[in-house]
């Protein structure tokens, strides 16, 4: 094989970076396929929110990115980090660990952004922790409000069509002490 199309002929950052690009890609395409109604069975996005494991579904989510530089807002809720500029589309960027928990932050080396999807109407991205992948819900044992995994890893369903809605988070300025 070609070591160049193996990447094996590349410096170890440069093959990484490719592995990553491959694996985002195929995330990608198994979205887009379950966002169409083409996924053999029901997948959601497992997500890390500050030490907690989220299950999102993939109709209600985005790209997910790196999390780029950020432009501040001021007089914002302190879980309102900014603005972030998304192949050209300003985002607002919410890190969801601070918004569930004050004390939180999603903030970290695998955090990474993930972005509503269009149909929600909200030009924003959540901060997480980490992207799990893909999991399927279908095979999870139920455990009260959540679900386990076979490794015993409990999962919580997040609905983001929920979120959207909730009041406090549609309200990202600070309110005036009365």
């Amino acid at each position: 094989m070609n070591a160049l199309v193996d990447g094996s002929a590349l410096a170890p950052g440069a093959a990484r970076r490719t592995r990553l690009r491959d694996y985002q890609a195929q995330l990608l395409a198994r979205m887009q396929a379950a966002q169409s109604g083409a996924a053999e069975a029901h997948h959601q996005l497992g997500v890390a929110i500050g030490a907690e494991r989220y299950l999102l579904e993939l109709t209600e989510a985005g790209e997910i990115v790196p999390p780029p530089p950020l432009a501040g807002v001021p007089l914002t809720q302190p879980w309102y980090l900014g603005l972030a500029n998304v192949r050209g589309s300003l985002l607002g960027v919410i890190d969801l660990a601070r918004y569930l928990d004050p004390g939180a932050s999603a903030a970290g080396p695998d955090a990474r952004l993930v972005s509503l999807a269009p149909r929600l109407g909200f030009n924003c991205a959540l901060l997480v922790t980490r992207v799990y992948g893909l999991r399927r819900a279908g095979a999870m044992a139920q455990d009260g409000a959540r679900l386990r995994d076979l490794d015993g890893h409990a999962w919580t369903p997040l609905s983001l069509a929920a979120l959207v809605r909730e009041e406090r988070f549609l309200h990202v300025a600070l309110q005036p002490h009365q």
